[in-house]
């Protein structure tokens, strides 16, 4: 195993990281937005407002996402398994 495999693997271990991450950040920075957005018409800043559907969101599409992230990283690892067998 070199150096272009060793940066190979850290490139594809990224990648995996923003796929699996990605998409549970930017639902919770719409919804962030879309609750901030309400504050802001109507006034009312309570920091509760802010935190509990953020989190609520966050569950629910880890819920529905979970799959998805599963296969992503069983997908990745079946790869690094196969690197590792191939170099040794």
């Amino acid at each position: 195993m070199n150096s272009s495999d060793t940066i190979r693997l850290a490139r594809d271990a990224i990648l995996v990281m923003l796929q699996i991450g990605g998409p549970i950040l930017v639902i919770a920075l719409a919804v962030g937005l879309v609750i901030s957005l309400i504050q802001a018409l109507t006034q009312v800043q309570e920091m509760t407002l802010t935190f509990v559907p953020k989190i609520l969101v966050i569950f629910a599409s880890l819920i529905f996402l979970m799959p998805f992230m599963l296969s992503t990283l069983t997908g990745f690892t079946r790869e690094l398994f196969d690197t590792i067998i191939a170099g040794g």
